[in-house]
């Protein structure tokens, strides 16, 4: 049996449909006109229809990734909008890392609270599991 040689990555295409990028992204199409609205995606119009550039394409892929992040919208657009080939990247690179620190704060102070509120749940079920203990001794 010979290993097959690895599938050429897709040849990326000059132009988009909002059902072309949903199945290939996983979401719906009225999520891809959401991110539109909101100023993430700029398609092109042919009367009804939206034709997406590989730039929308790249747009939508960075505006996913940063939603993973748990990023808003307004940042991730704030980010995608700092962007511009050819320029120098770092100050995009700079606002990037600010946004990813506090986010990560952020969470940090989330973990935080949820094992204080954890660990006083623990502590009150431990004092019910021994009331009921006790009561139940004495009943017998």
């Amino acid at each position: 049996m010979t290993a097959q040689p690895p599938s050429p990555e897709p040849k990326e295409r000059s132009e988009y449909s909002i059902g072309d990028l949903a199945r290939e992204f996983d979401v719906t199409p009225r999520a891809i006109r959401f991110y539109e609205d909101q100023g993430l995606l700029a398609p092109r119009r042919e009367g009804q229809r939206r034709i997406y550039l590989p730039r929308d394409r790249a747009r939508l892929k960075l505006t996913l990734r940063g939603k993973r992040l748990g990023l808003t919208l307004s940042e991730i657009r704030e980010l995608i909008d700092m962007y511009e080939p050819g320029r120098d990247e770092r100050p995009q690179l700079a606002r990037f890392l600010a946004v990813l620190e506090q986010h990560k704060a952020l969470l940090e102070q989330q973990r935080a609270d949820l094992e204080a509120q954890l660990s006083e749940i623990t502590a009150f079920e431990k004092r019910i599991r021994k009331q009921l203990g006790t009561q139940r001794r004495r009943r017998s």
